[in-house]
């Protein structure tokens, strides 16, 4: 063998000379190990001298091979023959095919996360962008962007956060994470990335590589904001709600906050009357520019928050108790003078605020208390006003805890009672009903009269219980055979509460029914200002009573408003005339002319009239030339317990005639 030929056989790759016409002249050891017969060579495609071409082949498993064919031009003896030289290639392009392939699913993987890459070679400051990455800032794949450029792009407030961040991850080699904002290439735009990052070092510990990843958070972002708002503001007026507010009072109680300032409590008055009057939609329109209103009048540094309902809060960082009542004061004055636009008119409403300064020591709890005991005073004063926490008010609150206590307890252990005070007809002399009227008997000192406790009970809870109470003891002293016999008939007073209570007078319905009660012998009682309160409510009670047979008698007309056009609208069976308007109706003055007015249209009307404070007896032929129907008062009959009138009805219908006539307070 020649050196060229032994050269030849040892070398790796495959090489056989063809003659024109395919004939093989020569092949080395390679050749024959490649398992390709020279007369079977693939030369498809490769040319004299031309690029080397990859060739598809079917190995002897079966399996698909890929040659890299190239093709040389040799003149020997006034012949042109040609050298192949062949190479086994499969290994090679799948690898090359893996990569691609590799490189294809990162490139579709951070498009569908949303993830770009970045890989920054310190040794030559240059920073290579994912194609995605790229698309991400707005820019064309492929796009040179080196870091000066890169920096123009980000928000000037977060270029420090950065530079900070992969400068303490550089002396600590570590991973790293950073949030920031940019600006994409239309410059206009605005996004926010979540960058994480790691840093490769050489053997040394030196950092020569940084891998970054950067994830467009810019939808979640949105997300979690308006999350954060919902959580944290009123959805109806925007102001921050509850959470807030009381959050940002934490703030100022907290051991390093600023431990000064105070809380008003704001409520509007009479919003259930807007509601009911106007609609819910009208309602919640007024909560709404209410809020726009007191907002342009604090002070800069409050913050105003709704709590619920109709009810707001301000904090007032810094403010003394007098800057506190001063604020409250003007708000309630901007409110009452600024009427609500309405469709046709305007809505004027007022306001009720309880102002508590922040004391050494104070919890949020006690703040909230204070304030609140400061409101409940500017509504017991009558509403539109505002009034400053003070000790004694805490007493007050004391103090109707410990009626409402008393109260309970005396129901509880059967020591409420009532009295019966006759309703007398005018004409006859004859005893029409008797009023039951609600009495505490318990033997502590002091006595409290309905006068000392019912304003406060009716604020709770309570009232609804007592005043079932009473429909039950009434109920079963009409149930009694002697007091049927006696065809006696009852009225009791029942609460704004109860009357605004679903399904209260279902309840006396059934009541009555279940003891067998024929239900126009008793009669309830509302006065005139709880009617006025909430008319729905008492038309849906009316409307009950009145489909069963009970009575429903308005209670103190002219006491509060003394609108006659609530007569036209609630189907009332007697209207009971006020004593302020009786006292004096023997006497000339405005008295019998408002009285022959309310009797006038009482019985336009269909209704009966009872005049109330009937204490002496020159009002009787008064009233009855007034054409007043019955009466009610010291003269005509004293309250006595219902238990002493039921024993001698008793007594009478066993032994003789009852006699329920009543003509003068001694009888």
């Amino acid at each position: 063998m020649t050196l060229p030929a032994a050269a030849a056989d040892i070398a790796a790759t495959a090489m056989t000379v063809l003659t024109p016409d395919g004939g093989c002249l020569w092949s080395n050891a390679a050749a024959r190990r490649l398992g390709v017969p020279p007369e079977e060579l693939p030369r498809t495609g490769a040319e004299p001298d031309g690029p080397a071409v990859d060739l598809r082949w079917p190995g002897p498993d079966g399996t698909a091979r890929w040659l890299e064919v190239r093709c040389h031009g040799v003149d020997h003896d006034g012949r042109t023959l040609r050298l192949y030289e062949v190479r086994d290639v499969t290994d090679e392009r799948r690898e090359r095919e893996w990569g691609r392939n590799y490189r294809w699913r990162l490139a579709h993987i951070e498009k569908l996360a949303k993830v770009g890459t970045w890989e920054w070679d310190i040794s030559t400051d240059t920073v290579i962008w994912s194609d995605v990455l790229l698309e991400m800032f707005g820019l064309p794949p492929g796009t040179a962007l080196d870091y000066p450029a890169y920096r123009e792009l980000l928000h000037p407030e977060d270029v420090g956060l950065i530079e900070r961040t992969l400068e303490a991850a550089l002396r600590k080699p570590a991973p790293f994470s950073y949030t920031h904002r940019m600006y994409l290439a239309d410059r206009s735009t605005m996004r926010v990335f979540e960058c994480y990052g790691e840093v490769f070092t050489d053997a040394s510990g030196a950092p020569v590589r940084v891998l970054g990843t950067a994830h467009d958070i810019t939808t979640a972002r949105r997300i979690q904001e308006e999350l954060t708002r919902l959580a944290e503001r009123d959805p109806l007026t925007d102001l921050p709600n509850r959470r807030a507010l009381l959050g940002r009072l934490d703030d100022l109680l907290a051991p390093d906050g600023q431990r000064t300032g105070a809380l008003l409590l704001i409520d509007i008055d009479n919003f259930k009357d807007i509601n009911d009057v106007h609609g819910h939609a009208v309602g919640d329109d007024v909560l709404r520019l209410l809020a726009r209103l007191l907002v342009r009048h604090l002070p800069p540094g409050t913050v105003l928050g709704r709590l619920g309902g109709d009810e707001f809060a301000v904090v007032l960082p810094g403010a003394s108790a007098t800057d506190a009542l001063a604020v409250a004061e003007n708000l309630c004055n901007v409110a009452v003078h600024t009427p609500v636009p309405l469709a046709d008119a305007g809505l004027r409403v007022s306001l009720s605020i309880g102002a508590a300064s922040l004391e050494p020591g104070d919890t949020r709890d006690v703040v909230l208390a204070h304030a609140d005991l400061a409101l409940y005073e500017a509504k017991n004063a009558g509403r539109n006003r505002a009034r400053l926490y003070l000790p004694e008010q805490y007493r007050h609150a004391v103090q109707r805890v410990n009626v409402v206590t008393r109260v309970r307890s005396a129901l509880d252990e059967h020591r409420m009672h009532l009295d019966a005070q006759p309703i007398v007809d005018l004409l006859t002399g004859e005893v029409v009903s008797h009023e039951l009227l609600i009495r505490l008997r318990d033997g502590r000192q002091p006595p409290l009269s309905p006068g000392d406790f019912l304003p406060t009970v009716e604020r709770d809870d309570l009232i609804g219980e007592l005043d079932r109470w009473v429909v039950a003891t009434a109920t079963a002293a009409l149930a009694q055979p002697s007091v049927v016999a006696a065809r006696m008939r009852f009225d009791v007073n029942i609460s704004a509460r109860s009357m605004e209570s679903p399904g209260f007078g279902d309840w006396v319905v059934d009541r009555l029914r279940g003891a067998g009660v024929d239900a126009s012998r008793l009669g309830l009682e509302v006065t005139e200002t709880a009617a006025i309160t909430n008319v729905a409510a008492v038309r849906n009670l009316a409307d009950t009573l009145r489909d069963a047979g009970c009575r429903l008698s308005l209670d103190d007309f002219g006491a509060g408003f003394g609108s006659f056009a609530y007569l036209k609208h609630l189907p009332f069976s007697t209207v009971k005339i006020a004593g302020d308007f009786v006292r004096q109706a023997d006497r000339r003055g405005a008295d019998p002319v408002l009285i022959d007015a309310v009797v006038r249209a009482a019985h336009g009307l269909g209704m009966r009239t009872v005049a109330e404070s009937v204490e002496r007896e020159a009002l009787v032929p008064a009233l009855r030339r007034l054409g007043v129907d019955a009466g009610q008062g010291y003269h005509l009959g004293r309250p006595v317990p219902l238990d002493f009138l039921l024993g001698r009805v008793r007594d009478e219908r066993s032994g003789a005639t009852a006699d329920t006539v009543v003509r003068h307070p001694d009888h």
